[in-house]
């Protein structure tokens, strides 16, 4: 009778990194679809460019590394990549928008680093970072709630003909605050807690949908955006109890902007987050701390990206401070027989 040595894992589960990143989409499904509705097909139209342009370059980079391009092509990791940066940029953002993110998520902050499961940054948050950065009067181009664009003046967007944007275009309600903030509000003021349902607070509670359709099937666990949302939360309602004129309500703070996305969608990344328990919940509580004070005191509205990125950042040493007990050994101290 013959041996045979094979290296570990010796047991397997049966879900595969594809299983994983097709219900990510699935569970993404509901907020693309509200986001198309109340700023445009434009949406949709970005989050199609941008999985195309992963795909192709995800196989691109895979050729170029060596790599079985069929077999890694089914993991879905470049879909989901593109399907985040379609979802985070402008309606209104012209096709070399979502270009120049994508050769920057895919070859750079993914393949550059060793390809899927090396890379210590969200790809898609380092795109979103960079578009940012780059091209801040083309990353703050949203189309107002109201105005509803039709498909012919999206697609005329996307291909960056479109005349006359900033009729179309407007503030969102955390641009929007941030220039309120400069005079005191009141309770009579245009910017009341009802500005949420217009728009991004349906979109976020369509992702908070989503991620509670992940938590339930075991996709991901409820550590990093529970320590995330109260975090965000405590902060906001501190603040808001000292002063609600100069400082939004944690009800404002969770529906506006991506909050909801950032949650469940982007600081879950099994890659680039914390994996301890205890490591994620410090994980997510220092991204919710960094996005409130980001927003309110920083100079960008929407901090997610660069809240998810810094923690990105600190990922390894949380994991090396908050070590769970290796299963049999005692974290007590060892009493000898005679000692008190």
């Amino acid at each position: 009778m013959s041996l045979i040595t094979v290296t570990s894992p010796h047991a397997t589960g049966k879900t595969s990194t594809g299983q994983v990143m097709r219900q990510v989409v699935y569970a993404a499904v509901p907020g693309m679809l509200v986001l198309t509705y109340a700023f445009g097909v434009g949406v949709l139209i970005n989050v199609l460019w941008c999985v195309g342009l992963g795909l192709l370059l995800e196989a691109g980079c895979l050729k170029a590394r060596g790599k079985p391009v069929a077999f890694f092509l089914k993991d879905w990791s470049a879909v989901v990549t593109g399907l985040l940066l379609g979802l985070a940029i402008p309606s209104t953002s012209p096709w070399w928008l979502s270009l120049v993110g994508m050769l920057f998520a895919i070859p750079v902050a993914k393949h550059l680093y060793g390809g899927l499961g090396s890379n210590p940054f969200n790809p898609a948050m380092v795109a979103y970072a960079l578009l940012l950065v780059s091209f801040p009067a083309e990353m703050t181009r949203w189309a107002a709630y109201s105005t509803h664009p039709s498909v012919d003046v999206s697609w005329q967007a996307f291909l960056g003909r479109a005349s006359g944007l900033d009729q179309l275009t407007g503030a969102t309600p955390l641009d929007s605050f941030r220039l309120a903030v400069r005079q005191p509000l009141t309770g009579n003021d245009w910017f009341s807690e009802r500005i949420q349902l217009a728009g991004w607070g349906y979109a976020n509670l369509a992702f908070l949908l989503g991620g509670l359709y992940l938590i339930a099937r075991k996709i991901i666990s409820w550590h990093i955006p529970v320590a995330l949302l109260a975090t965000l939360g405590a902060l906001a309602t501190v603040f808001y109890l000292a002063d609600s004129a100069h400082y939004a309500s944690p009800l404002f703070q969770a529906l506006s902007g991506a909050t909801m996305l950032g949650a469940f969608f982007i600081a879950t990344d099994p890659v680039s987050a914390a994996t301890s328990r205890r490591g994620q919940l410090v994980y997510g509580a220092g991204i919710g701390a960094l996005i409130y004070i980001i927003r309110t005191w920083g100079g960008y509205p929407d901090a997610v990206a660069f809240a998810v990125l810094l923690m990105n950042l600190a990922a390894p040493t949380i994991d090396h401070l908050v070590q769970p007990r290796t299963f049999g050994h005692d974290v007590r101290p060892v009493k000898w027989k005679g000692s008190k």
